[in-house]
Parts: structure tokens; sequence; C-alpha cells
């Protein structure tokens, strides 16, 4: 039998490729926007209060009672915890089997049919339905690290925070154009004919629809899977150990780079509070500031919008003053962002603090992920990886800040001192941030 033919280098900054990749931005965040940041939570807000309006929103899951709310960030939390779990082995597997595009595939179609089968989520299927939302998250969330680990693959480093930028873009004028479909369905529901829970289900089904189907141009696109690398030998113990072979020599790698180690120190702390508030600001609407559904959804949009010019405006300020210093500045305005949380009443402080979460959001994620992909070693096989340590970075610091949110709100009864504590995230997160060291990040 003839070996494996080597496979061919992608040629990088090919503008079919680059552009059919920020396609999956524009797929998938859809999931983030309608699921968990705007009409979904709503919708759970409504389900939990009909099933117990005498307590508020307490309700009965597997045998406990917990606060609507708070159940939310924990399913958040435990979706978030398991995809952290099996990603190091599947990101290694792909690696090593030559098979990232079809890992990819898979956590899109699990994340997009988990989606549609939010569909069927009533008052009478919370428990059956917070697993479907689990399985959409973790959907999403597997998905996100296999998409990213082709960005130093196909762009050269001159272009990573530009094309990260462009991702994001793509991915929230993507979002904005199915939740405005979505608001249009749900708002004027008897025009169409249909009640208001019907037509807030079908955003449900038609977010998965969008995913899946806007998922086809990158997966067209994207250079195809070169199979097992040449000259692999096959272990007795076949894939599972190899994998784990695959990623410890990874880590054995990042013990020897030092600014990579201190990026993620710092990308675990901040990302804490930015993805926590990203998670619940939703639910601190509805609850807290009594803000009714329209209104949120509405700034949410704009949010969307504003995060789009964000994300170029922080890509232009790394250019001028280098990527730890403009990422040092996001974070030090996430710190004052949680502070103003705390304080914030309905009205016009709200939408303004919502107008600077949006400006720093596209901005502290896009230079996240470029500055990640300039740190890495250059031309590296195992993209997927060395992604797997910033994917289970990430999903880790989600797990602890939006359960540390969650348990916080329940012990003391209010969430605004859930949001003040994200606080402490920002701080340590910042000092990280200023260890780092590196002519390419700096200067």
């Amino acid at each position: 039998m003839q070996p494996p033919l080597p496979a061919l280098p992608v040629e990088k900054d090919n503008k079919r490729i680059t552009r059919g990749w920020t396609f999956y931005d524009w797929a998938n965040s859809v999931y983030p926007l309608v699921i968990t940041s705007s009409i979904f939570p709503i919708y759970w807000g409504v389900i939990t209060t009909q099933l117990n309006p005498a307590e508020g929103n307490v309700v009965r899951f597997l045998g406990f009672d917990v606060p609507g709310s708070s159940l939310l960030t924990y399913a958040i939390s435990f979706a978030f915890l398991l995809i952290a779990l099996v990603s190091p082995f599947l990101t290694s597997l792909a690696d090593f089997s030559g098979r990232k595009k079809l890992f990819l595939q898979i956590f899109c179609y699990i994340g997009a049919a988990s989606c549609c089968g939010l569909f069927f989520f009533t008052k009478d299927s919370l428990t059956l339905s917070t697993f479907v939302f689990i399985a959409a998250t973790v959907g999403f969330s597997g998905s996100i690290v296999f998409y990213n680990s082709y960005l130093p693959e196909i762009s050269s480093e001159a272009q990573f925070d530009s094309l990260s930028a462009r991702g994001f873009s793509m991915g929230y004028i993507g979002s904005v154009i199915l939740l405005i479909t979505c608001l249009v369905l749900v708002t004027f529901n008897e025009t169409f004919g249909i009640e208001k829970s019907f037509a807030t289900r079908l955003s449900f089904l038609l977010t998965g629809i969008w995913w899946a189907g806007f998922a086809q141009i990158p997966f067209a696109t994207l250079p195809p899977d070169p199979g097992r690398p040449a000259g692999a030998a096959a272990a007795e113990s076949g894939w599972f150990l190899n994998g784990f072979r695959e990623l410890g020599k990874v880590w054995e790698q990042v013990k020897l780079l030092p600014n990579l180690k201190r990026f993620l120190l710092a990308y675990f702390t901040y990302n804490m509070g930015v993805q926590t508030v990203m998670y619940v600001a939703t639910i601190f609407g509805d609850k807290v500031l009594k803000i009714d559904s329209t209104g949120l959804i509405i700034t949410i949009l704009l949010l969307q919008v504003v995060a789009i010019l964000g994300a170029y405006l922080f890509s232009k300020l790394s250019e001028r003053i280098g990527n730890t210093r403009a990422l040092s500045w996001s974070v030090a305005v996430w710190g004052l962002i949680c502070i103003a949380g705390y304080f914030v009443q309905k009205g016009w402080s709200f939408y303004a603090l919502a107008s600077v979460i949006g400006l720093t959001m596209g901005g502290i994620q896009s230079l996240s992920r470029s500055t990640y992909s300039k740190i890495i070693p250059e031309n590296t096989p195992n993209t997927a990886a060395f992604f797997s340590f910033f994917d289970v970075t990430e999903k880790l610091s989600i797990v602890i800040g939006t359960f540390t949110f969650g348990y916080i709100a329940q012990l003391t009864g209010s969430m605004r001192n859930s949001i003040a504590s994200l606080v402490v995230f920002f701080i340590v997160g910042f000092i990280f941030l200023l260890t780092l060291r590196g002519k390419k990040l700096r200067d």
C-alpha cells in the first residue's frame, strides 16, 4: 500500500479561503446572540416564572429548588466544563488524524440540531430543554476551537489582527440580521397569525437552520483535511492514547514559552468577567432593572452594531501601541463597566453602559484571538492542539465566572453583588497582561 502523500502547504492570505473562514463567524454567531444573549434568556425567564409565580422564578430541577436565573448560569457552567474536559483530547486527535474540518463539522451540527430542538421548549419540558440547551452550548464552544485554529494556517502574522476583527464583524452583522428577523416575528406575531410563544420558539429553529446552512460556505472553502500525516506510526493503543501523546508534546512546548504561559493566565482571569457579563446581561436587565423584552432585544441589537466598530477600532489601536497595551486598555474599561453595573438603573445610564460594553466587547475578543495566534510557535503543525489550550482556558474561565455569578446571586439574593464581584477578575487579568514581554506584542 502506498504511503499517503504529504499535505500541500496552504496558501496564506488567499482571499477565497480567508473570506470563507469569516463566514463561519457569520454562521455560528447567531447562537450567542439569539440563544445566550437575547431571546432565549427572556423566554427562559417567562417559563421559569410561570412554573412557580408565587415564589418568583424558583424551579424544581433534578430534585433541587433553584432560582431560574441561577439554573441558567449553572447550565452554562456545566456545558463549558464538559467541553473543557473533552476538547484537549478531541483537538489533539484532530491534529494527529488530520481531520480538523471533520471535527468542526461534527460540533457545528450538534449545536445547530440542538438549537432546532429548543423549538419544543415549553414549561412542561424544562428539565429536558435544559439539557438540550447544554448540548447547543457544547456544539458552539466545541466548534470554535477548530475554527480558531485555522487562523495561523490561512493568514500571515501581519494580517492576524485585521482578519480576526473581520471575522467577528461578520459574526455581528449576520447575527443582527437574524435577530431583527426574529424580533419582527415575536413583536408582530398576531400579524402572522401565530402565538408569541410559538414565534419565540420559531426563532430557535431559525437559529439552527441559519447556523448549519451558512456553515456550508466555510466547509466548502477551507482547505480539505489532509488525513493522517505521512510517516505517522500506528500506535498499538490506537487513536485514544495517541491523541493524549500529541497533547503532551504541545504541553512540553508551552512550558518553554513564558509569554504564552503569561498570556494564558491573563486571558483566564479577565475572560471570567467578559464572558460572564455577556451571558448574564439580559437576565440582569430583565430581573433586576425590569426592562421589557422588546427594549432589551433592541438594546442588544444596538450593542452588536457598536461591537463591529469596536473590533476595528481596537485592531487599529493594536497596530499603533501593540497588542498588550491595547488589551490592557480594554481590560481596564471592563473593570470600570462592572463597577458602573453595580449602580446602574433603568434609563439612560443602562443604555450608556450597554454602548461601552458593545465598544469593548468586539475589541477584547478579536485581540485575544489574534494575540494568541502571534504567541504560539510559527509554522507549528499542531495548531488545533495549541488552540485547545486556548479553548480550555476560555471554557474553564466561563465555568468559574458564571458559577461564581450564580452562586453569589443565590447566596446574597442580589445580582448587583455578583456584577461587582467580577471586577476582581479584571484587576488580576490586567496585572498579568503587564508581565508580557516581546517586541511584536508591545511595540
